[in-house]
C-alpha cells in the first residue's frame, strides 16, 4: 500500500485543493481526518470510496435528514462522539448540587451544535438550568469564557475543533472563575478541563483501517456499510486541575497521562 498523506492545516481551501488533487491522481481511497476534510472530499467526488474519522456526527456533516447509520453513497466512517447521554450522567455525578450548566463552542462548527443541543436535553431532563455560549472563532473564545464562567457553575464544552485549540484561553478564564469544566473529549479535557468520557482514538484508528482493508481487499459496498463508533469509552480526569479546584472524582474514574 503506497499512503499519500497530505495536512490542510485547518484550512477548508486547502481541504478541498488536496481533494481534488487526490481525485486527479486516481487513489483507490481517500481517508479524511475530522469533518472540513470529509466534507471537502464529498465535495471532489461521487465514485472514490470515502471513510471519515474524528467526524462527530455524518448526518449533520453530510446534511441528510433521514439518517438510517448508512450513507448510501461513496462515504463511510467512524464516528468519535462518546454516548451524548453519558456524558450528561457524568456531569451529573461529579456535580449534583450545580444549577446552571454553560454549554460552550463554536457557532460555525454544525457537529457542536448538534452536541450541544442534543445534551441540553438530558440536562433539562436533570433538572439544569442550561445556557448556550458561542464564539464565532478563537478571537472571542476569551470574552465569551469569561461571560458563561460568570453566570454558570459548571461548564460544558463539546467535541470542538476551535475550542480545542483554545484550551489555555478557556483555561486562563475559568481557573481564575473557579469554574469546573467536563469535555466531551481528552484533549479539550486535559487543556481546560475537569474529566470527560473519552474514547482511544487509537482503537478508532484501528477500526477505520479495517472497513479500509475490507473495501480494498474484500470488495465491500462502502454505501451499506455503518458507521461504527470507538469500541469502548472510559471516565478520564485531569488531576491538576481537580486538585485546583477541590474536585475529587470516584474510583472509576482514569487521570489523563500528564504530556
Amino acid at each position: 500500500v503506497t499512503f499519500d498523506e497530505k495536512n490542510a492545516a485547518g484550512d477548508s481551501a486547502t481541504c478541498s485543493t488536496i481533494c481534488n488533487q487526490f481525485v486527479t491522481s486516481k487513489v483507490d481511497l481517500i481517508l479524511a481526518n475530522a469533518t472540513p476534510a470529509l466534507q471537502a472530499a464529498m465535495s471532489s467526488t461521487k465514485d472514490i470510496p470515502i471513510l471519515g474519522t474524528s467526524v462527530t456526527d455524518y448526518a449533520t456533516a453530510l446534511n441528510i435528514s433521514d439518517w438510517k447509520g448508512t450513507t448510501g453513497a461513496n462515504i463511510s466512517g467512524t464516528s468519535d462522539l462518546a454516548p451524548l447521554d453519558g456524558q450528561a450522567e457524568m456531569l451529573k455525578e461529579l456535580f449534583p448540587d450545580a444549577k446552571k450548566v454553560g454549554i460552550v463552542y463554536c457557532s460555525s462548527e454544525p457537529n457542536s451544535i448538534y452536541q450541544a443541543d442534543t445534551i441540553t436535553e438530558y440536562f433539562k431532563k436533570d433538572g439544569y438550568e442550561v445556557n448556550t455560549y458561542t464564539f464565532s472563532d478563537s478571537n472571542d473564545v476569551t470574552s465569551v469564557t469569561t461571560t458563561a464562567c460568570s453566570e454558570s457553575d459548571v461548564l460544558y464544552i463539546p467535541t470542538d475543533n476551535t475550542a480545542a485549540s483554545c484550551t489555555k484561553a478557556i483555561n486562563n478564564v475559568a481557573l481564575e472563575k473557579k469554574i469546573p469544566i467536563v469535555a466531551g473529549e481528552e484533549g479539550i479535557c486535559a487543556g481546560c478541563g475537569v474529566a470527560t468520557l473519552s474514547i482511544s482514538y487509537y482503537d478508532l484508528g484501528q477500526k477505520t483501517g479495517e472497513m479500509a482493508y475490507d473495501i480494498l481487499v474484500n470488495g465491500a459496498d462502502i454505501s451499506t456499510m455503518e458507521i461504527q463508533s470507538a469500541p469502548k469509552f472510559t471516565k478520564k480526569y485531569n488531576a491538576e486541575i481537580c486538585k485546583t479546584l477541590g474536585i475529587e472524582v470516584p474510583d472509576d474514574y482514569e487521570a489523563i497521562a500528564a504530556e
